[in-house]
């Protein structure tokens, strides 16, 4: 039988009752996985030459009773906190995985950001058709680039530049059954390619 990297097990994490129960899950079926994501993908983004890149697992050390409903690794270009830069994430939802790049509402820089890519939407709208974007990296759903193209993005560049807690996520969704049908060679393979799909963005977002 071919080995996968996910199992449906492991997006079951996400319906386990309590807190304490669910981060137990977590820690234990989750999170070795996003360690060796980070070994194996962190040299990768730092190759890319724009900054020494660092795996951050998430913690969810600020809950206090409401269990987490997705999690992920992020990588960034520093070696603590990345939630005010632009960074990538492999994640699960109950539903999906997903492989981004993020610019969340603690970023300084979002308005220069939304600026860099309303002047540059060709950077987002030659994305491949299976790309989509999302507002807001707490709720699960995103649109397909392809299908929105600039009349869609634009409004959500706009809201990027004028809404403080406005966010801008770009990158590819695998849903639940597609990822833990995926061989590991072939999980690999199709993280590596949305990365190295996404990195003309990342450069276009930093500037």
């Amino acid at each position: 039988m071919t080995k996968t990297f996910w199992t449906d097990n492991d997006f079951s994490v996400f319906e386990v009752d309590g807190l304490d129960a669910r981060m137990t899950a977590l820690q234990e079926r989750i999170q070795p996985k996003f360690s060796q994501l980070g070994n194996l993908f962190t040299p990768l983004l730092s190759a890319h030459g724009k900054g020494e890149f660092y795996p951050h697992v998430a913690k969810h050390a600020r809950r206090t009773v409401n269990p987490p409903s997705d999690s992920w690794i992020a990588f960034a270009p520093a070696k603590r906190g990345y939630k005010a830069l632009p960074h990538f994430q492999i994640g699960l939802w109950g539903t999906h995985l997903f492989i981004v790049l993020a610019v969340i509402y603690e970023n300084p820089d979002k308005k220069g950001i939304s600026e860099r890519l309303q002047n540059n939407l060709s950077v987002l709208t030659s994305l491949p058709e299976d790309f989509v974007v999302s507002g807001d990296h707490m709720k699960p759903g995103a649109q397909p680039i392809q299908k929105i193209g600039d009349d869609g993005i634009t409004p959500l560049l706009e809201r990027l530049h004028d809404v403080k807690k406005a966010e801008f996520l770009v990158g590819r969704h695998l849903n639940r059954n597609q990822a833990s049908e995926l061989s590991e060679k072939d999980f690999l393979w199709f993280a590596e390619e949305t990365f190295e799909k996404l990195l003309p963005v990342y450069d276009c977002v930093i500037g």
